[in-house]
């Protein structure tokens, strides 16, 4: 790239990231209410709720990419027009071409990393966001019981405690156990403290006494220990045996199509994710295209362009509707695969025709202050005129 390239490309990718880092917090603050929620209804430490927050980037910036260089590239090239730079280069004899060079070349660099992102490591996100919130709901090791309030450890099981230590001991404990409603059981203690091992968690609760009512005869029968231990394993809800998400699933996996034979719903789900994954970074590209070719076709207006940047954005709204539901329809029936390749690349050729037939500044015409041609005299002057007008302004 010439030096003009460089300087467009730069604007670019500034802008680029700057989309990216706004379309990113934006998402963030909606998945940080669902984060919290899990996380403090369990207990769970600040810095789960910032690791589980950091794992949902990858889930997507894939689809957050695209978007933020489409938005770059009206927000850049519309300033330019409106401050009559374009206006300048055009009337040097740059062409349509040649001005979308440096943002094809940054549409190229973000279908890359959107593949990359599809391929590896967006797989990976998801598998160990799903165990994390797993881990949340069903590993109390890693709970924190709140001082003064009854935990709910699982169901019709509730654990009190007065205060807790620096050491880990929590002291004046009452546990109810509630899961036989004819014999439930009330444990209380001066210390317990939580005990992780090979076969669980587990409370062990010390100077203690177990009370059991027995409803049917109304009679109470108690237990002194000096040492008692309460197993959480049998208590915590275990998490059922589930079938990984299409999302979860390395591609490797998806290629394999290792489901269950009679299951056909299940791999069509299969291989509509992963045509997903190889096709939609072409949609990088073709929103590049859509916008250049909006905005680097036909006259220049410096007043500006909003109707080609609503037009532009209406049809990225479009496309990026229609891969969603081609995703979808895939899902269904597999008749649908190649049109997720299709739509994408059906839109270069029209996008490039329309930007290879924008009207370069003649030598025998100008550009009066309002943006529009004026008439020359033939030699060039005018069009040279036109542009030094344009470049002061």
């Amino acid at each position: 790239m010439n030096r003009l390239q460089r300087y467009l490309f730069r604007n670019l990718l500034i802008a680029t990231l700057y989309s990216t880092a706004g379309l990113t917090l934006t998402i963030w603050l909606s998945q940080s209410l669902r984060l919290i929620e899990i996380v403090v209804s369990a207990g769970a430490p600040m810095g789960m709720f910032l690791w589980l927050l950091l794992l949902t980037v990858p889930t997507f910036l894939g689809i957050v990419l695209p978007l933020a260089l489409v938005g770059a590239i009206l927000f850049t090239y519309n300033k330019m027009a409106t401050d009559s730079e374009l206006v300048v280069m055009r009337a040097a004899g740059v062409g349509p071409l040649s001005l979308s060079q440096p943002a094809l070349v940054l549409a190229v660099g973000v279908m890359v990393v959107v593949y990359v992102l599809n391929v590896w490591i967006t797989p990976s996100a998801h598998r160990e966001l799903v165990r994390m919130e797993y881990t949340v709901r069903s590993d109390y090791s890693q709970l924190f019981l709140r001082e003064g309030v009854f935990n709910e450890v699982g169901d019709q099981f509730s654990v009190f405690l007065r205060d807790r230590d620096s050491d880990g001991n929590l002291h004046k404990v009452l546990i109810h156990d509630g899961r036989l409603p004819d014999k439930p059981v009330t444990i209380m203690g001066d210390r317990a403290v939580m005990q992780t091992g090979p076969e669980g968690t587990r409370f062990v609760v010390y100077d203690g006494n177990r009370q059991e009512l027995d409803r049917k005869t109304n009679r109470l029968s108690q237990l002194f220990f000096d040492r008692y231990a309460v197993d959480l394993k049998a208590v915590a809800p275990q998490a059922a045996e589930r079938w990984p998400d299409a999302r979860e699933r390395t591609t490797a996996e998806l290629m394999d199509g290792n489901v269950p034979a009679q299951d056909d719903r299940m791999r069509r789900g299969l291989i509509a994710e992963l045509h997903h994954r190889f096709s939609s970074p072409l949609l990088a590209l073709s929103y590049a295209m859509v916008a250049l070719a909006a905005l680097l076709s036909g006259e220049f207006n410096r007043r500006g362009q909003s109707s080609r940047v609503t037009i532009a954005v209406l049809l990225v709204m479009g496309l990026q509707a229609g891969a969603l539901g081609l995703t979808s329809l895939a899902g269904k029936a597999t008749v649908f695969v190649p049109l997720m390749y299709a739509m994408p690349l059906a839109v270069l050729l029209p996008a490039l025709w329309v930007m290879s037939r924008g009207v370069r500044l003649r030598p025998g015409r100008g550009q009066d202050q309002s943006g529009q041609d004026t008439p020359g005299n033939g030699d060039g002057t005018g069009a040279g005129s036109g542009a030094a007008t344009a470049g002061t302004r």
